[in-house]
């Protein structure tokens, strides 16, 4: 008995998709089908996102910008002729409320710095650690003004965003249910090189948001 021979006996070496059943074959086929139009269309809605504006972009605005923000919107500030010289810290407390049903008040937690911890010494921090406080407040801060009054049809969609990342961090502290966040951004000028005649530096400033009451909708789901 040869080697092809042996390859074709049942529990032989022989492998690959040639040795499934039917449905598994039809499984396989189906799932990798699913993933080449789920990639395709991303890359599609991505491509026309950052192409300049065209016909398709135009037409289809509404449905490429529901698509992209906030989770995908593209940022190219790092590559601008004089970069970002601030340092941003988000912050968040949180209203508590205990079995007696009386309420306790968290201190400032500085969510920035527990992404900043997640992300150092790590060769391969996730894109949630990297980026998903930080763009979710250049959004927030983007859709409304200095009045925290939105500015735009987003204006809401900013909040909800930004107050459920607050509720997703400050859960379960203590046990206790949250009934309220309460989120600020610390920024701190970054001071200039000693050969620049920039100026910078000085005392941090603070933007301090409304507190906003938490909905069943803002919860983690394990926490429902």
């Amino acid at each position: 008995m040869g080697p092809d021979d042996e390859r074709d006996e049942p529990g032989g070496g022989g492998a690959g998709p040639t040795r499934l059943s039917l449905p598994a074959r039809v499984a396989v086929a189906a799932g990798a089908a699913v993933v080449t139009v789920a990639a395709a269309v991303h890359m599609g809605m991505v491509f026309l996102h950052v192409a300049p504006s065209n016909t398709v972009s135009k037409q289809h605005a509404q449905a490429i910008g529901d698509y992209i923000y906030p989770e995908f919107e593209q940022n190219w500030k790092f590559f601008a002729p004089n970069p970002l010289q601030q340092n941003v810290a988000v912050q968040a407390r949180a209203e508590l409320k205990g079995p007696d049903g009386r309420t306790t008040l968290t201190r400032w937690t500085d969510l920035s710095a527990q992404d900043g911890a997640a992300i150092h010494h790590n060769l391969l921090p996730s894109h949630t650690q990297q980026n998903q406080l930080r763009r979710a407040w250049d959004f927030y801060a983007g859709t409304h003004d200095a009045r925290e009054r939105p500015n735009g049809l987003r204006g809401s969609l900013s909040e909800e965003y930004i107050r459920r990342i607050a509720v997703a961090r400050l859960s379960g502290q203590e046990g206790r249910p949250v009934q309220r966040v309460q989120v600020r951004a610390v920024t701190t000028v970054v001071a200039p090189p000693p050969w620049s005649d920039e100026k910078g530096g000085g005392d941090p400033s603070y933007r301090t948001l409304a507190w906003w009451p938490v909905a069943t909708a803002d919860l983690p789901e394990a926490n429902r």
